[in-house]
């Protein structure tokens, strides 16, 4: 019987954002990676970087990239490209509970799947399938809990 080998392991990385002194423009620290980011001109930031939602879509959209990458690897499907586009909107909520006594919009992600190479309908369709199961996707669907404290 085969040694198990010892899986690797990686502590979570801390992501530290060190806010603005005036304005928008925020810088994002994760390890050696550092971004800016930012709002755009037209609601009075600099445009120097992404705005936090933009953030939240490339987020949503390299995991899903990549789960998709690894599921045709592992079945050896002839998936050449993932391109995913997201756009992020809030719209009229069309049920709610207390429409009549404040505006309800909900939040909406659109997300368009493009799967380059020679791929059936089958594999294109569970790759469908298999978006909606990337780690981002789920955190999005479920029930978040944020903790925040005051530091030192």
């Amino acid at each position: 019987m085969p040694e198990s080998q010892p899986q690797p392991t990686q502590e979570p990385r801390t992501v530290v954002v060190e806010g603005p002194r005036s304005g928008f423009r925020t810088q994002v620290t994760i390890d050696r990676h550092r971004l800016t980011v930012d709002e755009p001109l037209p609601v009075g930031g600099t445009d120097a970087g992404p705005s936090p939602y933009e953030m939240l879509l490339a987020a949503l959209g390299s995991c899903t990239a990549m789960t998709l990458r690894l599921y045709a690897d592992r079945k050896k499907w002839p998936l050449e490209r993932v391109v995913v586009k997201l756009r992020h909107r809030k719209v009229h909520a069309q049920d709610c509970v207390d429409c009549e006594h404040k505006p309800a919009k909900i939040d909406t992600i659109d997300r368009v799947l493009e799967l380059e190479g020679p791929l059936d309908e089958a594999q294109r369709a569970k790759l469908l399938e298999m978006s909606e199961r990337c780690p981002v996707h789920q955190t999005l669907r479920s029930a978040i809990q944020v903790n925040t404290t005051l530091g030192q």
